[in-house]
């Protein structure tokens, strides 16, 4: 094994370096490179990744040092050049200090210097397309990211470069590079942002490798005097100050980034993203400023961030994507592995992130991984256990929220948050249903391709802000045909949703529910969503309860995407065969394919679909003459950026104040192999409302096998100790609390 013969040069390598005590410091550090040099060979998984990280920048050092030009988007041979070299300069600079193989030191410095030589002529990124254009990248994200890892690289080899070298590269290469993300940046750097958050700890982890004060400062509370107009909002929706008030620099973006239950206030895609540079650059003050205490700051804030981050992710282990979310991120993305890793080793009594860890069977080169590595190895693991839980938003965290009710394989995902800034979406009360094997009731995303250069180079789309953003992309309620806030960031950031009710403690019976009254003038939507199991079904069913009230007439639209196959409904769609035609004309309605619909002709109606070899069935308790939409995403879409994704809409017009009802139920499986449905058709042979205004809904549902439940819900008091009662069909009905089921057989 390579590692072994590494160990035998060693000592030969140790004996001609004179090594200062104090190198590294950053996110190594001298003591740990020691412990981890005394044990290697003997922690597995440790053991691996350094063999893999070996193998990989080995292949790059035969290729020799690339420093092309810059030229290209996100995807050219340029970005993706300058982005891998960055990668492996980091993973280079931590082998040399694990190792002391000189070859790895070598690389790093030739390859820093050949980037000292280009830097000072370097003009602006030639693409022009971001409102932060960069050097190295087209945008400055990208040229912090670059900073972030080199910083790490920079600090691995100090000792082994000349003072001379050393004033090359600080003078040429950091500091300006610095300077440039900072001063001469200040709509990227001065703000509450992911962007931010990358900028400052860019520049605070090269100051820090440096000791340079003066950076670390600027870092650490943003520039004084940026000359920014206080209500300016940048393209993405970033908010340069808040609330008229300068707010920059890192302690800044842990104070206004997140509730203070660890929720991300752009989503979590986004908190996976930014995970990183919180994190990384918190190891590095934490090891060179420990009189911060920066992993207790705000009652251990990033501790919290993680774990909502973990609990913000269904059953595979893949993020819930709401916001500017791309499908498919998960739990095994490098950031995730950094922030699992960095947390055990800080919070040692968190054993059960060890089973987050055997999942990504991987750790990063550094102290945290090491540990984490070793505790594995001890046999100290315990599973982590994802559960119903809600978060706040807003730095005081009573700005909305977002909630996961979990009942055996059902993650049903509630979102009340506040706006989430540019990369939130006009989504207010909507919803996602995930089952073990994926999607069930889809949250669209982001309309993006990262990093994809056919698309764009990886930026996003024109169909994002015309469709992924717009409310119908979403399983929410849709007035007159207009997004929420009129699709509007600044108005959307002006206001939020309030919960009205969060049980989700009985395991049988959770109930999440809120309010919003500032999406639409003079309409208040009320979403009431339970989760309730009895031994007669077969799954939990989701009873979905979703009122408008209004001063006047309106269109309501409350759409489902629905992922997989539609098999059945009620009565038969008038279905358009021969041509299509586009749904509307505005907020997201030009982008949906009419494909048929059907008028109800009865209150109560099912459409039946097949998702990931499950049957689903909604059953509705409406109203004759209700309106339910079939289409498909991808009109007016002339380069193909959206995916044919289909919608059910279930359409009421002419009322005032109305309530749509629905129990979303999972009632059986198909098994591909065998060809065998089991149970493939709903348990649910009546639906209808009882009563609805605005103190109260009762609704009844009936099974095939006669059983029924009534279900009562307070409408407009939230008092868990209120005593109601209520007359039904001469029977009284009496329960404490928002809300009651009762089972008749």
């Amino acid at each position: 094994m390579r590692i072994f013969i590494t160990l035998i040069c060693l000592f030969l390598v140790q004996a001609t370096m004179a090594q200062s005590n104090d190198r590294p410091s950053l996110i190594l550090t001298a003591a740990g490179v020691n412990k981890i040099k005394a044990n290697l060979g003997t922690v597995p998984l440790f053991d691996k990744t350094l063999e893999e990280a070996m193998h990989e920048v080995d292949k790059e050092i035969l290729l020799g040092v690339q420093v092309p030009i810059p030229v290209d988007m996100a995807g050219g041979y340029s970005h993706e050049r300058h982005k891998r070299n960055f990668f492996i300069l980091q993973k280079a600079g931590n082998i040399y200090q694990i190792t002391g193989e000189e070859k790895y030191a070598k690389y790093v410095k030739d390859c820093l210097l050949a980037y000292a030589e280009m830097y000072p002529t370097l003009p602006l990124h030639p693409t022009m397309k971001s409102y932060a254009t960069g050097k190295i990248f087209w945008q400055c994200l990208n040229d912090a990211n670059w900073l972030v890892y080199v910083s790490q690289a920079y600090d691995c080899i100090y000792n082994y470069l000349t003072q001379k070298e050393r004033k090359v590269l600080e003078e040429d290469l950091f500091i300006p590079f610095a300077n440039f993300l900072s001063i001469e940046n200040p709509k990227f750097f001065n703000r509450i942002h992911n962007h931010s958050t990358w900028a400052n700890a860019a520049v605070g982890m090269i100051g820090l490798a440096m000791n340079h004060e003066e950076l670390i400062q600027r870092a650490l509370y943003g520039l004084s005097n940026d000359g920014i107009d206080q209500n300016e909002v940048d393209n993405d929706g970033g908010f340069l100050k808040i609330k008229g008030v300068q707010k920059a620099g890192f302690l800044a973006q842990l104070d206004y980034s997140f509730s203070p239950d660890g929720y991300f206030s752009e989503g979590p895609y986004y908190l996976r993203y930014a995970i990183f540079p919180f994190l990384v650059f918190g190891k590095a003050l934490q090891n060179k400023k420990p009189e911060l205490d920066i992993f207790n700051y705000r009652d251990e804030v990033l501790s919290k961030a993680v774990d909502a981050l973990l609990q913000l992710s269904d059953s595979r282990g893949l993020f819930f994507s709401f916001n500017d979310a791309l499908k498919g991120m998960s739990i095994n993305a490098r950031e995730i592995v950094t922030a699992v890793d960095a947390m055990y080793y800080y919070k040692e009594d968190n054993a059960d992130l060890l089973s987050i860890v055997e999942k990504q069977n991987k750790v990063v080169l550094d102290e945290t991984g090491f540990k984490v590595a070793q505790a594995l190895k001890e046999g100290k693991v315990s599973s982590f256990q994802k559960r119903s839980i809600t978060f706040g938003d807003g730095k005081d965290g009573n700005e909305g929220g977002v909630g996961v009710v979990r009942a055996e394989d059902l993650d049903l995902v509630f979102k009340y948050s506040a706006q989430g800034m540019g990369h939130g979406h006009f989504d207010k009360l909507s919803i996602a249903l995930h089952d073990a094997k994926g999607e069930v009731l889809q949250d669209y995303g982001a309309v993006r391709w990262v990093n994809v250069d056919q698309k764009g180079g990886g930026r996003y789309l024109p169909e994002n802000r015309s469709f992924g953003k717009q409310t119908i992309g979403h399983n929410t309620l849709v007035v007159d045909e207009v997004s929420h806030y009129e699709a509007s960031v600044k108005k959307g950031e002006a206001a939020h949703p309030v919960l009205y009710n969060a049980s989700i403690d009985e395991a049988n019976f959770q109930i999440l529910s809120a309010i919003d009254s500032t999406a639409y003038k003079g309409v208040k939507m009320h979403r009431t969503l339970i989760s309730y199991n009895d031994e007669a079904l077969i799954k939990p069913i989701i009873i979905d309860v979703f009122r408008a009230d209004a001063q006047s007439t309106h269109q309501y639209d409350l759409p489902y995407w629905y992922m997989g196959h539609l098999l059945s409904t009620s009565q038969t769609i008038n279905k358009e065969s021969s041509q299509l035609n586009v749904l509307g004309k505005d907020y997201g309605y030009q982008h949906l394919w009419y494909e048929g619909n059907l008028i109800a002709d009865q209150s109560f109606n099912q459409m039946c679909w097949m998702a990931n070899n499950n049957f689903y069935t909604i059953s509705t308790a409406g109203q004759e003459g209700d309106e339910f939409i079939f289409a498909r995403a991808g009109a007016n879409d002339p380069n193909f950026n959206l995916r044919p994704e289909q919608v059910y809409i279930q359409r009421r017009t002419g009322d005032s104040n109305t309530c749509f009802i629905n129990v979303i139920e999972s009632h059986g499986t198909y098994d591909p192999v065998t060809e065998i449905p089991l149970k493939p058709f709903s348990q649910i042979s009546g639906l209808k409302t009882i009563r609805d205004d605005a103190e109260y809904t009762v609704v009844e549902i009936e099974l095939h096998s006669k059983e029924k439940y009534i279900l009562f819900l307070s409408q407009a008091d939230n008092t868990r100790q209120k005593n109601h009662s209520i007359i039904i069909n001469q029977k009284e009905w009496t329960w404490q609390g928002v809300s009651k089921i009762f089972k008749i057989k």
